[in-house]
């Protein structure tokens, strides 16, 4: 219910926009989309499959040390995969890919999930530095936007920030401890040894960090995703005739932004382009160009998903079947008298 819940507030979003729209607003945004340089979308695609690529070869450095080899292809077709279902369903998509590289490379599902959670609590921390790199690099401009936002954040809901964090986190160490609990007093229940052999799995995973061989390889890959990231928002400034002035300054806000965005619907559906669209008003864009570029941006973004995570659906199985039959015959001829 819960997701159905975003994705419909997101479907209403879009609706809402248009409906929003005056007639020469809407003139505007169609203009604006008709007049795009469009060829400049072939970069974008090569530079977003590219994060894809190196995300899922970073994600095969963190399962190195748990003794886990998978071969590239599968890491990549379940990466894309992951964030086909994540597209519809939030989150879902991380277990997702662990299922599916568990059952191609025969490996253990919760040694996985841990590998994930690493990195998606790294690209946490990464996505806070980039943030203070954007407000740094742009005191003047998004300073003051920054700071009525966190302290509307603060100040919401009659708690402040830090009393909010402080409550979350009492509440995730009494799940730690209800768990502890219940291992401890019903150590033979069968859904229970399936919490425990999950969580031990979880510390797994994150000892992987600690145990890392090519800390370099990982760190490079980081810089080499989020480049890429800010990279497809820059060069799609040059797809517009009234966003081809704006300098990469600019691009680090709108990035900041849109994965605020993505995170707020299923794939930012209906939030992207109004993310977008507030951040470049602080740019004195005008709100139908900068909501028409939000929409060309992540019309280019979700496409790729849809095309990539649903080929490599039909490509995984039989790349895997192919592999399969070959080990069969090479396991015959080597019992051929």
């Amino acid at each position: 219910m819960q997701y159905v819940l975003f994705l419909g507030a997101g479907i209403f979003l879009v609706w809402w926009q248009f409906n929003a729209m005056s007639a020469n607003e809407k003139n505007e945004f169609y203009n604006a989309l008709r007049g795009a340089n469009y060829w400049l979308l072939i970069p974008i695609i090569l530079m977003s499959l590219a994060s894809h690529l190196s995300r899922s070869m970073r994600w095969k450095l963190l399962m190195e040390p748990l003794g886990y080899k998978p071969l590239l292809s599968n890491v990549f077709a379940v990466t894309l995969i992951g964030y086909l279902i994540n597209a519809a369903v939030p989150r879902l998509g991380e277990i997702a890919k662990c299922s599916f590289l568990a059952r191609y490379e025969k490996l253990k599902v919760d040694k996985i999930v841990g590998t994930i959670i690493v990195e998606r609590t790294f690209d946490l921390f990464c996505y806070v530095i980039f943030i203070g790199i954007t407000v740094l690099i742009q005191i003047d401009v998004i300073g003051d936007v920054v700071k009525s936002k966190l302290k509307l954040i603060s100040g919401s809901g009659g708690f402040p920030l830090w009393a909010k964090l402080l409550i979350l986190i009492a509440v995730i160490a009494g799940i730690m401890y209800l768990i502890k609990f219940l291992i401890r007093k019903f150590p033979y229940n069968r859904f229970i040894i399936k919490i425990n052999n999950f969580e031990k799995g979880l510390i797994e995973g994150f000892k992987s960090i600690r145990n890392l061989k090519h800390r370099k390889a990982f760190l490079l890959h980081t810089l080499f995703i989020w480049s890429m990231y800010l990279l497809q928002i820059y060069v799609g400034f040059y797809a517009m005739e009234g966003t081809m002035h704006l300098s990469i300054k600019a691009a680090f806000s709108v990035l900041t932004l849109a994965t605020l965005a993505m995170i707020a619907t299923p794939n930012g559906i209906g939030t992207f382009p109004i993310f977008v669209m507030q951040t470049l008003l602080i740019y004195n864009i005008a709100a139908p160009l900068g909501q028409a570029f939000g929409s060309l941006i992540w019309g280019v973004s979700t496409s790729i998903i849809l095309c990539a995570g649903g080929i490599s659906t039909i490509l995984l199985p039989l790349i895997n079947r192919k592999k399969h039959e070959g080990s069969t015959i090479n396991t015959r001829e080597n019992f051929q008298p």
